[in-house]
């Protein structure tokens, strides 16, 4: 009886939570992504809830490129606030790093180049009458070649001009 009653409560929550008929509040945001990796950020929305994202950015003395789809639900508290949630891959190179791996990557950071896939979950604000965009998201990853592993560190804010 209790797990059902939980089950009930979250699915509630959640669907007080989010909706799917929602317009968008803009269609395209180009801007920089500040985290435990920083760079480039390109959001665009194909449908009124579905994004596809590319982050162009750094980590350990390399550049990588993400490749992101992203499915948005608003939060109706909030107005131009959504919440999203999906998943995607990334590709790129590093140089060797100085040090000792993280102890979550078997990593020998013997440089070269680097593929995994990713996910995503974060928050996503529009201020209104403005075209700025704030995004605060938590995005793992598990690299399948050069520092193979589940990298769950990168945690970022986006800040985008919107059009």
């Amino acid at each position: 009886m209790f797990k059902e009653l939980c089950v009930l409560i979250v699915a509630l929550t959640l669907w007080m939570l989010s909706t799917t008929s929602q317009a968008q509040t803009y269609s395209t945001g180009v801007g920089l992504r500040l985290g435990v990796s920083n760079g480039l950020t390109l959001k665009h929305f194909i449908q009124d809830d579905v994004a596809l994202e590319g982050i162009l950015h750094t980590r350990w003395n390399g550049l990588l490129v993400t490749g992101l789809y992203e499915v948005h639900r608003n939060v109706r508290e909030i107005r131009g606030m959504r919440w999203f949630y999906g998943g995607g891959a990334h590709i790129g190179a590093w140089n060797q790093r100085p040090g000792t791996p993280p102890p979550w990557s078997d990593a020998s950071y013997s440089g070269g180049t680097v593929l995994g896939v990713v996910g995503i979950i974060g928050l996503d604000y529009k201020f209104e009458g403005a075209p700025i965009n704030l995004s605060l998201d938590y995005k793992p990853a598990f690299n399948i070649t050069h520092g193979a592993g589940f990298w769950g560190d990168e945690v970022a804010l986006s800040v985008r001009f919107t059009f």
